[in-house]
C-alpha cells in the first residue's frame, strides 16, 4: 500500500470519475485504474462500485476512505513539518468557508497577510453552507473550516461575534418597532438562508418552541435579501453577513431578547494540524483581536 494509491482512491471517490481524477492528478486514466486495482487486491475488498458514467465508494470503501484521508493528512503534516524546518517554503492548505461573513469579511484580510508571510503555501478555498463545511471537516476534505461556535466536535478558536437581526420588508407593520421577538416573526412567510447560520436560526426557534412559516429556502444570502425586499417574506440573519450598503426595500431590527452569534475556525484535531494550518490560525487570531 502506498500513499499514491491512497491519494488516487481519495480523488476518485471525491470526483466520482476516473477521468476527472486522472486530470486532477496529472496522470493517465490507466494509471488511475491500475493504482485502484492494486489497492483493492491488496486489501481484498471492492472499494468502488463502477457504473456506466460514474463511480461511488462501496460501504467498506466509505470506511476506508476516512482512514485513507487521515493517513494522507498526516503525511502532508510530516512534509510540512519538514518544510517548516526549512522556513515553510512549500505546502498546501485547504480551507472551508461559508457565507459572506467568512468569505467576504474575514477571509480576504487573513489570506492577504498569509500569502505575504508564506508565499510558498498553496491555499485552496471551498465554499458551501455551514453544515457542508462541518461535513468536509469530518471527512477530512479540508484542513480548517469557518464555523458557528460553539461546536464540541472540533478544536476551535473564536474570531468574531455579531448579533442576529430580523430582516423585514420596509413597509411591514413591524418595521416601526425598535426590536422584534421570534414570536413576532411566526405570523408571516419566512425565508431561510441555507448558506450561513441556518442551523443557528433553526435552533433558536426550536428552543423557544416556535415554528416559523418557512415558505422559501435560499442557498445564497443575496437571494434571501431579494425575497425580503420584494415583500414576499421576512427572515433572521447575522448582522455581520449583510452588505455594507443598505437596501431601502428592507429594514433590520434587533431581536428581543438579543442573540449573539460567534464565528471561529475549527480543525479536527489541533495536535495533528500541519504547520501551515497552525500558522493560519495564529494569524487569524492576531488580525481579529486587535
Amino acid at each position: 500500500m502506498t500513499l499514491t494509491q491512497l491519494e488516487v482512491f481519495s480523488t476518485v471517490a471525491e470526483l466520482r470519475s476516473f477521468t476527472a481524477a486522472a486530470n486532477r492528478l496529472g496522470i493517465s486514466q490507466s494509471a488511475v485504474s491500475h493504482a485502484l486495482k492494486s489497492l483493492e487486491q491488496e486489501l481484498g475488498v471492492e472499494l468502488l462500485h463502477r457504473h456506466q458514467s460514474q463511480v461511488e465508494p462501496s460501504d467498506i470503501g466509505r470506511q476506508i476512505l476516512l482512514r485513507a484521508r487521515a493517513m494522507l493528512g498526516l503525511a502532508d503534516t510530516l512534509r510540512q513539518e519538514a518544510a517548516d524546518a526549512r522556513g515553510m517554503k512549500r505546502g498546501t492548505l485547504r480551507i472551508g468557508s461559508f457565507g459572506p461573513t467568512s468569505s467576504i469579511k474575514l477571509l480576504p484580510l487573513i489570506l492577504r497577510h498569509y500569502h505575504a508571510a508564506h508565499p510558498g503555501i498553496e491555499v485552496h478555498v471551498v465554499e458551501g453552507p455551514d453544515r457542508q463545511v462541518i461535513q468536509w471537516l469530518e471527512e477530512r476534505r479540508i484542513d480548517i473550516g469557518f464555523v458557528v461556535l460553539p461546536d464540541e466536535r472540533f478544536d476551535t478558536v473564536a474570531l468574531m461575534e455579531d448579533r442576529m437581526v430580523a430582516l423585514l420588508p420596509a413597509d411591514h407593520p413591524l418595521a416601526n418597532r425598535d426590536s422584534v421577538s421570534l414570536k413576532d416573526l411566526c405570523h408571516d412567510p419566512f425565508v431561510l438562508t441555507e448558506a450561513g447560520s441556518s442551523e443557528l436560526v433553526s435552533r433558536l426557534f426550536n428552543a423557544a418552541r416556535l415554528t416559523p412559516d418557512i415558505r422559501f429556502r435560499c442557498s445564497q444570502l443575496m437571494s434571501t435579501l431579494d425575497t425580503v425586499g420584494r415583500g414576499e417574506a421576512l427572515t433572521v440573519v447575522a448582522e455581520g453577513s449583510l452588505p455594507d450598503l443598505s437596501d431601502p426595500r428592507y429594514v433590520k431590527k434587533p431581536l428581543a431578547p438579543a442573540v449573539v452569534r460567534h464565528v471561529g475556525l475549527a480543525v479536527l484535531d489541533q495536535r495533528q494540524s500541519s504547520p501551515a494550518a497552525l500558522a493560519f490560525i495564529t494569524l487569524a487570531q492576531r488580525l481579529n483581536h486587535r
